[in-house]
């Protein structure tokens, strides 16, 4: 909807200030709707945004809890993951999984990036770096 700056009276509407402020206001959406488009691409590895989960909620957990942690989240994700395609089989199925299971499939996926960050700046044993319980002979 484009704000007039000028109220016609009979034949004497400034066609031209009606331009201006629509090509204005064209403008600045575009400019907004870029920076929106580009926010994301600023956000690094460690200093991700996360729209579900708290940053800060495993930076004074121990190693072992952080590793339950990790399991849950993972089977979590995998439950969900099991969910969705059972859904997109289905008709409707799109819709079934964008309402009810998106959100949670999105929020095990960032608790589980934010549990393995949490493990990693402590030095925990994640699985690509456990060793093998076999000796070799």
């Amino acid at each position: 909807m484009v704000a007039r700056l000028w109220r016609c009276v009979g034949s004497l509407c400034p066609p031209m200030q009606d331009k201006n402020a629509e090509r204005l206001q064209h403008a600045i959406m575009l400019a907004l709707f870029a920076a929106a488009c580009l926010g994301g691409c600023t956000s690094t590895s460690q200093n991700s945004v996360t729209f579900f989960a708290d940053p800060g909620q495993y930076e004074f957990s121990s190693c072992q809890f952080l590793a339950g942690q990790r399991k849950q989240w993972e089977k979590r994700q995998q439950d969900l993951k099991l969910l969705m395609d059972k859904a997109e089989r289905s008709p409707g199925g799109g819709v079934v999984n964008l309402l009810a299971y998106q959100g949670d499939y999105t929020t095990a996926g960032e608790q589980l990036k934010l549990v393995e960050r949490a493990a990693r700046q402590k030095n925990c044993d994640l699985p690509e770096n456990w060793g093998s319980n076999s000796a070799i002979q």
